[in-house]
């Protein structure tokens, strides 16, 4: 927070009038600001902008995921209200699962989105109906509990990488990389997610965040 108590925002959306919006929803409340913009995570961070938190679109042009996109605002000790057209379930209960401070619809009351963000800059949840269902949680996506590891090499192996190159890419040996694979097949079998194929695996993958959600649903 800057010395004057003010909150400034970062807005990570790819839709410059969406910004504009937030910029004119917010022009009511002298102690929010909306100090930085654009239209990736990556982009953001790279402006080193002091910031307060972030409101965060789920679906980007870059084609990354709630996932990994909260888990880099988190790392840069930034948390994360999610605006969203919320036309995507899934992608509702990845930013859930992830850990943001809730979820807001675009379509929502302009007082509404005010109350949620001024909400969010102070630190606190914020509930709404989306954000409920979104923690309810999917029982298709039960965690299952892989090592920071065992993520490597699933997110190479997954992404299209045969086993012996996961292994020079890890520094691990190829039976090593054959053992992960099967110990990851073992728990996501266990989770009532079977990932037989290399596609299985790939879809686990993005259901749980480590790759990028594609731009259509994976059927």
């Amino acid at each position: 927070m800057t010395e004057t108590g003010m909150k400034r925002i970062g807005v990570v959306e790819d839709h410059s009038a969406v910004v504009l919006g937030v910029q004119a929803m917010l022009s009511g409340q002298p102690d929010l600001i909306v100090a930085a913009s654009a239209a990736t995570v990556t982009d953001l961070l790279n402006q080193q902008i002091p910031l307060d938190f972030v409101l965060l679109d789920l679906r980007l042009a870059d084609g990354s995921s709630p996932t990994a996109n909260v888990d880099r605002l988190r790392a840069a000790g930034l948390e994360a209200l999610v605006f969203t057209g919320a036309e995507n379930p899934y992608l509702v209960r990845l930013a859930a699962k992830a850990g943001v401070l809730g979820v807001i619809r675009k379509s929502a009351p302009t007082e509404q989105v005010v109350e949620a963000i001024v909400a969010a800059a102070a630190g606190h949840p914020v509930a709404t109906t989306e954000w409920a269902a979104a923690i309810d949680g999917d029982p298709d996506l039960s965690d299952v509990g892989l090592s920071p590891r065992q993520q490597d090499v699933l997110t190479l192996y997954a992404s299209g990488e045969k086993a012996d190159r996961v292994a020079r890419m890890t520094g691990l040996t190829p039976n090593t990389v054959n053992d992960y694979l099967a110990r990851i097949r073992t728990k996501y079998a266990d989770a009532g997610r079977p990932a037989r194929t290399k596609t299985d695996l790939y879809k686990r993958a993005v259901e749980d965040g480590w790759l990028p959600v594609p731009e259509h649903p994976i059927r």
